[in-house]
């Protein structure tokens, strides 16, 4: 877990010992307190500091949020781990959106630890993107979302609602964590990666909305249990939507535009209701 790796004074015997399975062997550093051991660290203390920074986080996140709101801004949190196919999936999302509503404002913040490769291939679309470079930093936080937004300059007041997607840097783990300020979490799973992944990773499940099914027009060459991985997604998370689409081919895509029409309009009817709080009984 992020939050807390490394931030270990020295090492001491209140180092959280795991939980052992007496038929395996098999060791679980994630079943005390703090779901998370850190050497040099007790439970109660990776409890505190994760509160503590989170908590930062978060008041930040709601700050997003309202500005979002208040400038009428949809923000989707994309998620996924490397080699998803998230950068295709946006730009494939960019050029249908173009199309089928040349009107609506889109921009992007990109997240990854260097290179402005997703960031470029973005803006070859016509839409803006800021790239947001983490260094070492396995996810993006609140702040940088916040710094990255101020520099877009999509939101002024006359603009209509618009569509801001963040993608986030490649990791199934951290992100789960952390608030950005979004309407919701996207996560999208390839097939080529294995119908387990939302079981090993359920954190990042838990959290999104939606699971996005990429590539299936590679189902025929891989071994890829489509309903298994549902399944699997819906054990820890029983409410998360899912669609399949090739980001390539195009299958799938207009189910995937619809849902972030119904999204914008639920954004918006809730940004309207905070608004006109006397116009609903």
């Amino acid at each position: 877990m992020c939050v807390v790796c490394g931030c270990a004074d020295s090492p001491s015997p209140t180092h959280a010992a795991p939980q052992v399975d007496a038929a395996s062997g098999d060791l679980h550093y994630g079943a005390g307190p703090a779901r998370v051991s850190v050497p040099g660290m007790n439970a109660e203390r990776a409890i505190r500091l994760e509160t503590d920074i989170l908590g930062a986080n978060n008041r930040i996140a709601q700050r997003n949020r309202a500005h979002f709101e208040a400038h009428g801004v949809t923000a989707l949190n994309l998620v996924s781990s490397p080699g998803s196919g998230k950068t295709t999936l946006l730009c494939a999302t960019i050029v249908a959106l173009q199309k089928r509503n040349p009107a609506l404002p889109v921009a992007v913040i990109e997240g990854d630890q260097q290179t402005s490769f997703d960031a470029d291939r973005v803006r070859a679309t016509g839409a803006p993107a800021i790239q947001v470079n983490t260094g070492k930093g396995c996810h993006l936080d609140a702040p940088m979302v916040a710094d990255a937004f101020a520099r877009l300059h999509t939101h002024a007041h006359d603009q209509p609602d618009s569509l801001l997607f963040i993608e986030n840097v490649g990791n199934l783990v951290c992100p789960a964590m952390w608030d950005l300020g979004e309407a919701a979490k996207v996560a999208i799973l390839s097939v080529t990666e294995g119908e387990d992944k939302p079981l090993k990773y359920p954190d990042m499940f838990a959290a999104a909305e939606l699971m996005v099914l990429n590539k299936v027009d590679l189902l025929p060459y891989v071994q890829f249990d489509v309903q298994r991985c549902i399944e699997a997604a819906r054990q820890v998370n029983p409410h998360i939507a899912v669609l399949q689409l090739s980001a390539t081919t195009g299958q799938g895509m207009d189910a995937w535009l619809n849902w972030l029409v119904h999204v914008m309009d639920h954004q918006h009817a809730h940004a309207h209701g905070h608004a006109h709080p006397h116009a609903h009984g």
